[in-house]
Parts: structure tokens; C-alpha cells; sequence
């Protein structure tokens, strides 16, 4: 499989304005409806319903949550989306700027069928507690 680059930052495009819009079911429409998301090795959020709950859990902790991507990347039907986001912790107030990746397995429709995410959560909980 070859992923146009223009539909490939297209796609990115479009995730980051999902995320940045607030709506859970935005985030969760790029997934395949038996698709999932792994955060950290944590536990797996399945099919479009998990993810949304993934993502309403990370608008709770950050309600002014902006993601911004980095970088996009494809090898076959493999997507590296690089991204940053910044906002406030919920409970402290504090200001979060928190860097990552996503690894996206894609349909041939461009749909996320896995995905698999990392960022610091060391830093994560450094950034909450105002150190």
C-alpha cells in the first residue's frame, strides 16, 4: 500500500482539527468502527466507542487541550503522527506542553485500524505538579 502524501497530510490535517474541535466522536470517526487505540502500553481503548472515551478523558484532564502535529510520516500502510499538545491541568491549573507520537496500522481507506501511543508520562506528571 502507498499513502499519497497529500492525502497523507491531509489526513493528519483533519485528526489534529478533530482533536482540536473537543468532540470526542470527532477523534473517534478516524477509526475503524473495530479499530483501538494503546496509550503507554496501558489498556487498549476498542472500537469507536473506546476511543471516544480515551478522548473525553483527556479533554477532562486538559479542557483547553491544542494539539498540534509535528511531523507525518508513512511506509506502507504505516503512519507515524508526531504531535504536541499544550493546555492546563484541570485540578492544578498548570500549564502542559506534552510531546508524543501516535503509530497508526491504517485501512486502505485511511481509517485507523491500531493505534499505538507514547509520550512522557513522568514529564506528564512533573508538568501537573508545577515542577
Amino acid at each position: 500500500m502507498h499513502i499519497d502524501p497529500k492525502k497523507l497530510a491531509k489526513l493528519a490535517e483533519d485528526y489534529t482539527a478533530a482533536w482540536n474541535s473537543k468532540s470526542p466522536d470527532a477523534v473517534a470517526s478516524f477509526f475503524a468502527q473495530t479499530g483501538g487505540i494503546i496509550i503507554n502500553n496501558g489498556t487498549p481503548w476498542q472500537n469507536c466507542e473506546g476511543v471516544a472515551a480515551m478522548a473525553s478523558g483527556f479533554y477532562a484532564d486538559v479542557p483547553d487541550l491544542h494539539l498540534t502535529c509535528d511531523a507525518v510520516r508513512a511506509a506502507g500502510s504505516h503512519v507515524l503522527y508526531m504531535w504536541t499538545f499544550t493546555g492546563h491541568d484541570a485540578t492544578t491549573g498548570n500549564p502542559l506542553t506534552i510531546r508524543g507520537w501516535e503509530e497508526w496500522d491504517v485501512n486502505d481507506d485511511l481509517t485507523v485500524q491500531a493505534s499505538r501511543g507514547w509520550f512522557d508520562s513522568d514529564d506528564y506528571a512533573r508538568q501537573v505538579q508545577g515542577a
